[in-house]
């Protein structure tokens, strides 16, 4: 039974005992037909919990006899007082508690407690953000979690909403996927709901269906729980500089609406209280001390427990990681971000057209596997739109050459676990390929051939 339902089932239960003592009270000052009333209600009442009970555990279960064993109970009573029989006002008062404690400790000792946990990730690359809290979840036998991925949308250069997108179909085999119109937030108000995108409609580039912005989820649980799809560079609380450096990402719909908020380290967490402070005053300390919790990222967990030799990797990129005689190329992650394009543009396409030069001409030594971040099409499109023919151009030929891996796909963590290092810009990407120990390097755009 869920948590909700367990509580509306004691709430009933504690009506039932108030009108208890109504009734003893109306019989005893010969108010027969305010009992009569009284104990008709007690009969609904008792209904109605036997149709939740039943809803929630089935019909076999066993607090059903014994509200059909007090419903019996409360006719005989009735009856009596209707017939005027001199009823003991003592007497039916214990008898109907007597029978309504057994209800009351069968629901008790019985009925386990059912969570209900929904997840609502948006973009399938960034599900590993959530992923190690879903499987802890989808383990405990006294818990129901669903995963349901939502719509988001590209913005237009004015704000508002363009093409629609759903990646449902992209999350992997072993995780069960809910339809976002399939599940009735205000029918099941469940238990926990966590998100990871916390922009509500403050993002420039993209936003998630306005029903699922943090505010309006809010309405449907007592527990909104953010944890961020991406990781930073560990800050120095004790710098103001550093503190400054996270507030932008601390400063969102997302921490304000959610009941918790679960970064990645305690270092994080007290930046994210001095940061929120800065905003809100220091009357709101003991707030954000209760509300942020430094215990990790799901992101790191996934990178740390995935095996390479568990991932599969497509056909056609192998033939361009494999020397001749079998062995693996060196494998070099290059990254290219947002905000890099942004801050540059004309000239992070020539520093990238430069990368490619260098690569291609190292392409038997090594393998350059070129992950873009998802949201350069939208983001070009919407905020630097003439740079988005010669962006296209340079991928297109990209994949004609045939020579470097184009990753598009929702699985970013596969190139971190497979690649020997990392290049290119800095990205919340950096912190995440530290935590694997190997090399991670920042590309200059203001130098050319620097690989």
């Amino acid at each position: 039974m869920r948590k909700t339902q367990k509580k509306q089932a004691g709430e009933f239960m504690e009506l039932l005992a108030r009108a208890h003592e109504a009734v003893g009270k109306a019989v005893s000052t010969g108010k027969n037909y305010i009992a009569m009333e009284l104990l008709e209600q007690c009969q609904e009442g008792a209904i109605q919990l036997g149709e939740l009970v039943e809803k929630a555990e089935g019909e076999g279960c066993g607090m059903i006899p014994l509200l059909e064993d007090y419903c019996e109970l409360v006719y005989q009573i009735y009856e009596e007082v209707r017939q005027g029989q001199g009823a003991s006002a003592d007497r039916i008062s214990e008898d109907l508690q007597q029978s309504l404690i057994k209800i009351e400790k069968y629901l008790r000792d019985n009925i386990k407690t059912r969570t209900e946990i929904v997840f609502l990730p948006y973009k399938a690359s960034m599900w590993d953000s959530l992923e190690s809290v879903w499987k802890a979840a989808e383990e405990d036998p006294d818990c129901d979690a669903y995963v349901i991925p939502i719509p988001y949308f590209d913005k237009n250069p004015d704000g508002s909403l363009r093409e629609a997108h759903y990646e449902g179909d992209l999350y992997p085999e072993y995780v069960p996927v809910t339809d976002y119109n399939d599940y009735n937030f205000d029918a099941r108000r469940p238990d926990m709901i966590y998100i990871h995108n916390p922009y509500d409609e403050c993002n420039h580039v993209t936003s998630v269906h306005p029903f699922f912005y943090s505010k309006n989820l809010k309405k449907y649980t007592d527990n909104l729980i953010y944890i961020p799809y991406f990781i930073l560079a560990e800050p120095d609380p004790e710098n103001e500089e550093s503190v400054e450096g996270v507030k932008n990402f601390c400063t969102v719909p997302g921490v304000f609406y959610a009941d918790k908020v679960v970064v990645q380290s305690e270092a994080m967490r007290q930046a994210y209280i001095k940061a929120l402070i800065s905003e809100t005053g220091e009357e709101s300390r003991s707030i954000w001390e209760k509300k942020i919790f430094g215990i990790g990222s799901p992101k790191i967990d996934k990178v740390l427990n995935t095996k390479k030799e568990e991932l599969k990797i497509p056909e056609e990129w192998l033939q361009i990681i494999k020397k001749p005689d079998g062995s693996w190329k060196k494998i070099i992650f290059y990254n290219t971000s947002v905000a890099a394009l942004l801050k540059y543009e004309e000239k992070m396409l020539e520093k990238m057209e430069h990368v490619f030069g260098v690569f291609k001409g190292n392409q038997e030594k090594m393998t350059l596997w070129w992950r873009p971040h998802p949201l350069i099409k939208a983001t070009i499109e919407s905020m630097r739109p003439q740079l988005w023919q010669k962006y296209q151009k340079i991928v297109k030929r990209y994949k004609a050459e045939g020579w470097g891996i184009y990753d598009d796909s929702a699985d970013m963590d596969r190139a971190v676990v497979i690649s020997d290092a990392y290049y290119g810009d800095p990205s919340s990407i950096v912190p995440l390929y530290g935590e694997t120990g190997k090399l991670a390097m920042i590309q200059n755009v203001d130098i050319i051939c620097d690989t």
